[in-house]
């Protein structure tokens, strides 16, 4: 069974209306984890953590569906 990674990941937006990072060098790397119920945790702690700031959101990536380990590779991943 392949792996299910997600990151976590937020900062500080332009507007609270788009998901445009104010500065995206002062991304703040919450961490990578296996499953969708660690990351929902990360995410929620992040979220509450920083709920007084309404320009600041957290994300949650689906990095598992950045790759299909069913399809062969793109001509940039044979590079590698």
């Amino acid at each position: 069974m392949a792996q299910r990674l997600h990151l976590v990941f937020g900062g500080e937006l332009v507007t609270p209306e788009k998901s445009v990072f104010k500065d995206v060098n002062d991304i703040h790397i919450v961490g990578m984890f296996p499953d969708y119920a660690s990351a929902y945790d990360a995410w929620k702690a992040e979220a509450q953590r920083t709920v007084d700031n309404a320009h600041m959101r957290y994300f949650i990536a689906h990095i598992h569906r950045l790759r299909d380990e069913e399809t062969e590779v793109s001509a940039t991943e044979e590079l590698g």
